[in-house]
């Protein structure tokens, strides 16, 4: 295993990189590596099977491509034949993924095509049409990669590199079957790449079954980037969207993202903000593909300052200089944490994360400061918005949510109950 003491930063010359590649990196203005591209990248040109770990935001997506490019521009590979293969969980990160890929590869003869569900009948003509006249790297969503293997209209018996980004995300969503499916369809003759934020028993079956003798690189895990300054407030559900209506007079939002656990709320709080004169927009499962990708490409140049968001973008989507996420709940377990504060932060920037607490989220909350064992800055509610619950975790650790709402308000009635023997007195 490689495990990752101190980053010590490495320029991508010193790398093994050809020539016409380093002159995309510099049109792109990358100049030095991060840990995970310092580790993974000579491991993966060495043609060597790997088990990644790493945590969102640390640029794993150039960790692969560029090793990959850098093989397929300077080795003899099938013409007109799919030589790499690139599985990831949503439509989005395919198109994100395939963009870079363009960036890296503008000076390169290497062709590719993002592959996924949900786009209109010209879009999956499109699609078909890149793959029979043949392209060097496919990005594709498992559902669409399984229909068009059944249609016919994909060959992968040629595919020398199988790449599975964000894996622990697609075997939570129920793709472990269609994986093992795709890689039936793969030579054995392969390089096999398995890049994940975190590494559950799930994740080492799937890599036992598919890598052969991977080396392993493990690098910060679960942990959120240094330069994240993390905050909270510890506040009542009704203070919420004061207490942004205060952040944003006091600086302009430009860059925000927005979280929240339910679509509902997001559109609630989308249409809240609406009627306060604050421009945002929404993304959410239930917008057609269409529009998700317009939402995205306004918020991306700038057009929209405030995206209002489901996890759906909480990982893989690269936006670049994000100066603010805020979780509008506290997400339901530590990992959805961890992906929605590193959207700001990238690339070695600064960024803010300001969390909302309500009362019955608070041993949620301190569950999230144990794992990454901090703790974090507790905000001052603005005066004009009133006080706050007092932040006792371990007072509403032991009763769920229902039973403790039963008893706050068994405690309420009898305080009244006893005031009024008071007045009477």
């Amino acid at each position: 295993m490689v495990q990752d003491k101190k980053h010590k930063i490495m320029k991508f010359e010193e790398l093994n990189i050809e020539e016409s590649l380093l002159e995309g990196l510099k049109a792109m203005n990358f100049k030095e590596t991060t840990p995970v591209q310092e580790k993974t990248i000579p491991v993966i040109l060495e043609g060597k099977d790997i088990i990644a770990c790493a945590q969102t935001g640390t640029g794993k997506t150039a960790a692969y491509l560029l090793p990959i490019l850098n093989r397929l521009c300077k080795e003899e590979y099938s013409q007109h034949k799919i030589n790499a293969l690139i599985m990831v969980p949503t439509r989005e990160l395919a198109q994100q993924i395939d963009q870079q890929l363009d960036g890296f590869s503008y000076f390169l003869p290497v062709s590719s095509v993002a592959v996924y569900g949900g786009g209109d009948g010209i879009i999956f003509g499109q699609q078909q049409k890149a793959l029979i006249s043949g392209v060097d790297v496919v990005i594709a969503t498992p559902g669409r990669l399984l229909a068009l293997l059944a249609m016919g209209d994909i060959d992968l018996s040629e595919v020398k590199f199988f790449i599975l980004d964000e894996a622990d995300r697609m075997l939570e969503m129920g793709f472990v079957e269609d994986i093992m499916q795709v890689a039936s369809f793969l030579s054995k003759d392969r390089q096999t790449l398995l890049f994940s934020a975190t590494m559950p028993p799930k994740i080492r079956a799937l890599a036992k079954s598919i890598l052969n003798n991977p080396e392993e690189i493990k690098l910060a895990v679960s942990k959120p980037a240094e330069k994240i300054k993390q905050s909270a407030f510890i506040c009542c559900e009704t203070q919420k969207v004061p207490i942004i209506k205060d952040l944003f007079s006091q600086q302009k939002p430009e860059r925000v993202i927005i979280f929240s656990s339910s679509k509902q709320k997001v559109k609630d709080l989308h249409a809240a903000f609406q009627r306060q004169g604050m421009p945002s927009a929404a993304m959410h499962s239930d917008l057609e593909q269409f529009e998700r990708e317009e939402v995205m490409r306004k918020f991306k140049h700038g057009h929209i300052n405030i995206l209002i968001a489901t996890d759906i973008v909480s990982r893989g989507i690269d936006v670049e200089d994000i100066e603010l996420v805020i979780n509008f709940d506290v997400p339901r377990d530590v990992e959805d944490y961890i992906h929605r504060i590193g959207r700001t932060a990238r690339a070695n920037a600064d960024g803010r994360a300001i969390t909302f607490v309500s009362e019955l989220d608070q041993s949620r909350f301190l569950k999230i400061e144990n794992f990454i064992k901090k703790v974090i800055d507790k905000e001052v509610i603005p005066e004009s918005i009133g006080a706050g619950p007092e932040y006792k975790p371990e007072a509403h650790k032991s009763v769920p949510n229902n039973k403790f709402r039963k008893k706050f308000k068994h405690n309420n009635t009898k305080n009244k109950s006893d005031n009024r023997k008071k007045s009477t007195k």
